[in-house]
């Protein structure tokens, strides 16, 4: 039997940074640590890596927290890994006190990522900017460029009232 410790930090002061920071500025600072990032990276264990318009980098290490009964790493996780890259692509183009929300998610698995596989890197980019609705990708590659999933998302742009 194994066990796990999950430690996070209350992202309250990351909600309340969407109303004085751009969706940059906000991604910047949860890179530079100056802002908790979302418990749920925590409790899959990927992290942001780099961010510039339209553009985010998350990694993830395979671990046996991620792995199916087969012994292969879920497709719910990089399904999450990949919604995030292509979330945070459509972030950093975003005013203060706007949010997003998929609507729309559409994952490829191209390779299996088992244990062995090393770290995987998720780069989302924008692929069709918009008003009210922006199309945005992520890739999964690992070192060696292998491509093991590819997403497409589409994000509807929440602004205040």
């Amino acid at each position: 039997m194994s066990t796990r410790t999950h430690t996070w930090d209350d992202p309250q002061p990351t909600v309340d940074a969407v109303l004085r920071m751009t969706g940059l500025e906000l991604l910047q600072a949860v890179i530079r640590g100056e802002l908790p990032p979302p418990p749920i990276g925590s409790t899959l264990a990927y992290r942001i890596t780099a961010v510039s318009p339209g553009h985010a980098t998350f990694e993830i290490e395979p671990d046996i927290i991620h792995t199916n009964p087969g012994g292969v790493v879920h497709g719910g996780v990089l399904a999450t890994v990949l919604d995030t890259a292509a979330g945070a692509a459509v972030q950093t183009t975003l005013d203060i006190g706007e949010g997003l929300l998929t609507t729309d998610l559409n994952v490829k698995y191209l390779n299996p990522v088992l244990l062995t596989t090393g770290t995987l890197r998720c780069e989302g980019t924008i692929i069709n900017p918009g008003k009210r609705t922006m199309l945005a990708e992520a890739r999964l590659t690992g070192k060696d460029e292998r491509l093991y999933a590819h997403a497409t998302a589409t994000m509807s742009i929440i602004r205040p009232r």
